[in-house]
């Protein structure tokens, strides 16, 4: 068979056919009178082979060794190959992302583009200080340039740094794009905690009933340290639901101060004070609770006002644990000289 049949019948061009023969991966078995080359069918099932192995991704010089070492295994090879396309696939996965990340932006022109391809290279930057910067950039060009808002939420729920964390939360509470709720949410389904805690603070600083709904969800979140973060978030917005996750905080010692402080805030009205005064008085009397743990739950006593409260603290004055019954009688003296 000639060289123009053999590109007809097998989809190779005649051209690519004499760049094989060039390369040794495939050569005519003869030759006409006329000195045409001429393919048998041998040949031609070589050709079917070389294809379809770079079919799979291997370079010309791969096929040959492929073909013609007698005692090559493709076990390896094809490792190597899933590895290869694994990456070419995280590659263009990251730039379809960057693609619609700035698509999202509506650029006005060329300048817009640079600009948000800079803003997304300097949120994924190794430097914190270009992440930072880049996150506090990103708020102030809101207005003048939309912020993929996406980028800032991935960022936001990866970022270690404290400090450019808290840039970040800001950035994304002043964007003011409804759409972060959502991508927030999606990170309180992480399986990695620190994930989730990430989205609990970044959806504390939203000021609305939809972040609201989402901090009740991770108030019975696994971790503690998520329910956590969601109880005192939920604690300044005045959820009483918090106040068992924040009495558990006095007890384990986890930011007590913090939910200590919820607790007062929360008890701004009798029934309130009363409620969270008993809550703290139940866990005071259970014959689990570790000294010190009751000393926080007196201490915690202190800033609830009402009946309930001054009571307790006047029953303490006589607890077996002299350290509490100091801290009571303190607390008392001080509630009296108000």
């Amino acid at each position: 068979m000639l060289i123009g049949d053999v590109a007809r019948r097998s989809g190779v061009s005649a051209r690519m056919l004499r760049h094989y023969e060039k390369l040794g991966l495939v050569r005519p078995t003869g030759r006409t009178g006329a000195g045409y080359r001429e393919y048998s069918g041998e040949d031609i099932r070589r050709i079917f082979h070389i294809e379809s192995l770079r079919s799979l991704g291997l370079s010309l010089r791969e096929v040959g060794f492929a073909l013609d070492d007698p005692g090559f295994t493709p076990t390896e090879l094809v490792d190597d190959l899933i590895g290869r396309t694994r990456e070419r696939i995280a590659a263009e996965t990251a730039l379809l992302t960057r693609l619609r990340r700035i698509g999202a932006a509506e650029p006005a022109g060329w300048e817009d583009v640079l600009q948000t391809v800079a803003l997304l290279h300097a949120l994924g930057s190794e430097s914190a200080g270009k992440r930072q910067r880049a996150a506090l950039s990103s708020a102030s060009s809101a207005e003048e340039l939309p912020v993929p808002v996406e980028a800032l939420v991935e960022a936001a729920l990866g970022e270690t740094d404290p400090n450019v964390a808290g840039a970040l939360r800001w950035a994304l509470a002043r964007s003011g794009d409804g759409g972060s709720i959502a991508l927030l949410a999606e990170g309180l389904g992480s399986p990695v905690a620190d994930v989730r805690e990430r989205a609990v603070r970044a959806i504390a600083e939203i000021p609305d009933d939809e972040a609201t709904a989402l901090l009740r969800v991770a108030l019975t979140d696994t971790d503690v340290v998520v329910r956590g973060r969601a109880a005192l978030a939920l604690g300044v917005r005045g959820a009483a639901e918090a106040v068992p996750t924040l009495i558990d905080m006095v007890v384990e010692e986890t930011h007590d101060v913090d939910a200590a402080d919820a607790l007062s805030a929360l008890a701004s009205g009798p029934e309130e004070a009363d409620r969270i005064a008993t809550g703290l008085v139940d866990r005071l009397a259970r014959s689990t609770a570790e000294p010190s743990a009751r000393r926080r739950l007196t201490q915690a006593l202190a800033d609830i006002p009402g009946e309930v409260a001054s009571r307790a603290l006047a029953d303490l004055t006589h607890d077996e644990d002299r350290a509490v019954a100091l801290t009571a009688g303190y607390i008392l003296t001080l509630r009296e000289a108000r």
